[in-house]
């Protein structure tokens, strides 16, 4: 069973026959983006579009493992894309061909080819394909499954029951929350140590894995708190510059978000102490070998701040006169504001969520998101939401 992954086939299909625009389509290891091709494949065949005129390279599979480099991928396009009707081409993981760039390049000045691109690294739309094409190229992030979606995938009557299942596993789409645990965390491991030698270590050019698990445990360890190189440097003992590279790499391999801060009432960003969010709690919680199911806080912090990404929004963290904000996403057509709690029922938290929000006046939404089932609706237009209720998108 599948699920299809309706939010970035839409996207997909707004950019279809675009030739002049590449889709580029990134996202951590195994978050589906290969999938996703497969789908969007289906769909173009489902509206009578030829095989003929549709072709798909996997760089990892066997059959075009040979292709290691641009000279092999153009003599593989000349051979076999025809010249006239229009085409479909989609290159899957085209980070493992040297020179890609040139050869999707050479693919564009065609004209007759709609290309889809997939690839498991960030740096290759903003670096190596923006200096061949010129900006002519859209991005599509995929992450792993949202809690819709894994509910989708794995139906459940107890929903409660569903959300820890994804709090505790995580949401990429190979995990099935119903199978023995040994084999779920033995299978989260082998993704870890995936990204870890193929997405990291490789561009590193280096085998230095000890400090690399070192930084991604604290990493792991401090979702959702502030945190600078600095702070980590001096915590794992490995100098500053390693750490600020190890870290970069870990957030281009899409292992790792970064939220930067920023000042509400003086518009500008804050230059340290972001924080850091995982792109898979399942992830996080095979490599700090721990899930009691009791603090959750920032665990639910993260799921809300993936779920924003999902949604379009530009997450940073709020900072308002010394007062926290979780996060100030925004769009194009205006911004929201969000606090994420796991339990209103005390007065004193009640007061501490709140408060922070109050002070902003601006007409802007605001929500704090809570696993609460009572005391949900608005107090003074502040919003007061299940966040599992705000995932399924049933908060009206």
């Amino acid at each position: 069973m599948q699920v299809q992954r309706e939010r970035y086939l839409s996207l997909l299909d707004s950019g279809r026959d675009r030739n002049d625009v590449i889709k580029v389509i990134t996202g951590m290891r195994r978050v589906g983006k290969s999938t996703l091709l497969n789908q969007y494949i289906d769909r173009l065949k489902n509206e009578d579009i030829s095989e003929d005129h549709i072709f798909l390279v996997n760089f990892e599979s066997i059959e075009f493992q040979h292709i290691c480099d641009n000279n092999a991928l153009n003599r593989w396009i000349a051979d076999n894309i025809p010249k006239d009707g229009q085409n479909y081409v989609f290159l899957d993981e085209i980070q493992n061909v040297e020179g890609w760039e040139k050869s999707v390049s050479g693919l564009q000045i065609m004209q007759n080819c709609d290309i889809y691109i997939t690839g498991s690294n960030s740096k290759m739309p903003s670096s190596e394909l923006a200096t061949h094409i010129s900006g002519r190229y859209v991005e599509i992030k995929v992450y792993p499954l949202s809690f819709r979606e894994y509910l989708y995938l794995h139906p459940s009557d107890d929903i409660e029951k569903r959300f820890t299942d994804f709090l505790k596993y995580g949401g990429l789409p190979a995990v099935d929350p119903d199978s023995d645990e040994t084999f779920i965390y033995g299978m989260l491991e082998g993704i870890f140590n995936t990204i870890l030698i193929k997405d990291i270590l490789s561009r590193l050019k280096t085998d230095d894995v000890s400090k690399l698990t070192s930084i991604s445990r604290f990493l792991y360890s401090n979702i959702g708190n502030t945190t600078n190189i600095d702070n980590i440097a001096k915590t794992t003992g490995i100098s500053n510059p390693t750490v600020s590279k190890y870290v970069d790499e870990m957030c281009m391999a899409y292992l790792f978000h970064y939220s930067e801060r920023y000042d509400i009432v003086g518009k500008r960003y804050l230059k340290t102490n972001g924080k850091y969010y995982t792109s898979d709690l399942g992830l996080r919680n095979v490599m700090l070998s721990n899930f009691e199911g009791r603090d959750i806080s920032r665990p639910l912090e993260n799921i809300v701040y993936l779920e924003l990404l999902r949604r379009g929004y530009s997450v940073r963290v709020g900072n308002y006169n010394d007062w926290e904000i979780d996060f100030t996403a925004s769009k194009p057509e205006g911004t929201e504001y969000f606090q994420i709690c796991r339990t209103l029922m005390s007065a004193d938290t009640y007061e501490r969520e709140i408060r922070p929000l109050r002070k902003i006046k601006d007409n802007f939404p605001k929500t704090v998101l809570t696993l609460d089932r009572l005391g949900l609706g608005s107090d003074d237009g502040i919003k007061i939401v299940n966040i599992i209720d705000w995932l399924l998108e049933k908060d009206g």
